[in-house]
């Protein structure tokens, strides 16, 4: 998922180079959704696996 978001911010940098704000914004909103769920994901994960190791 990372991966992900890292593709859709180089989109979003390529599109903001070249003028197309729409596409940028829209790029760069998908990458920030993306990031911000693997994070969450990781954390969630990394717990999960403290609680069964401590468990």
């Amino acid at each position: 998922m990372l991966y992900y978001a890292a593709v859709f911010f180089v989109i979003a940098l390529i599109a903001a180079m070249f003028g197309f704000g729409g596409i940028a914004a829209g790029a760069a909103g998908i990458a920030k959704i993306l990031f911000f769920v693997f994070v969450a994901l990781t954390v969630i994960s990394f717990l999960a696996g403290l609680f069964r190791r401590g468990g």
